[in-house]
């Protein structure tokens, strides 16, 4: 099964061509489709190296955040499965394999990659607990049993994800995404990967705002959709 490797990226001059190489080094057939939403920081001046090289290469003329630059990608994927890769370093490409098992061998139509359940390097007090609180309410208003809701490595069935109108243009993507599929009686698989969180000052870019946003995302969408 082909995968399409959705790679939303902004600001990221730093690790973007590193983790584009370590996606062309797994043994999958694949496209990889790259998104630059509006980067400022030299990004962009790179991204002409990897399309060369076959990466598929889109640009939003301003930001407009990681949910809309996942929406511009998926309009070109045509793979058998949608692989959701953050442009840093804090996911390991090498975790395709477990991740994307469960939908090859037909026992899934969605995976997540948990942070909770695999080796990690340790990720701030509170935004560990910040995750966990979220997941915890996903699991309330959902009836779910996820460990790691705002997980950053997300692999769908095609089908399932292009069925789907999102309408999260930042990071409140994971929590539509994740409503919208529980919701729609899809059961989420979920299996352990590695986690290397990285500081502030290397670049993390998710803040307090974004959990009161991510709260309010799935209120309204267990009630809308």
């Amino acid at each position: 099964m082909k995968l399409s490797i959705l790679i939303p990226i902004y600001n990221e001059c730093a690790t973007v061509l590193e983790i584009i190489k370590r996606v062309q080094a797994v043994p999958f057939e694949k496209e990889i489709i790259a998104v630059d939403d509006g980067s400022t920081d030299g990004t962009r001046q790179l991204l002409p190296q990897v399309a060369k090289n076959g990466v598929i290469v889109l640009y939003h003329e301003r930001n407009q955040g990681k949910g809309a630059a996942i929406q511009t990608g998926l309009k070109c994927a045509t793979g058998d499965i949608i692989v959701i890769q953050d442009a840093d370093l804090e996911y390991d490409p090498r975790d395709y394999t477990q991740l994307v098992q469960p939908i090859v061998e037909g026992r899934a139509k969605v995976v997540y990659g948990s942070r909770f359940l695999g080796p990690r390097m340790a990720m701030f007090f509170w935004h560990m607990l910040a995750n966990k609180a979220l997941t915890l309410m996903t699991n309330l208003l959902y009836d779910a049993i996820l460990s790691d809701m705002e997980t950053g490595y997300k692999a769908f069935r095609a089908d399932i994800i292009k069925s789907m109108t999102l309408r999260s243009r930042r990071f409140d993507f994971e929590p539509e995404v994740t409503a919208k599929v529980l919701k729609h009686k899809v059961r989420i698989f979920e299996v352990p990967i590695s986690y290397y969180g990285r500081e502030y000052a290397e670049g993390k870019k998710i803040g307090m705002k974004d959990g009161f946003v991510a709260i309010w995302t799935l209120l309204k969408y267990r009630f809308v959709d």
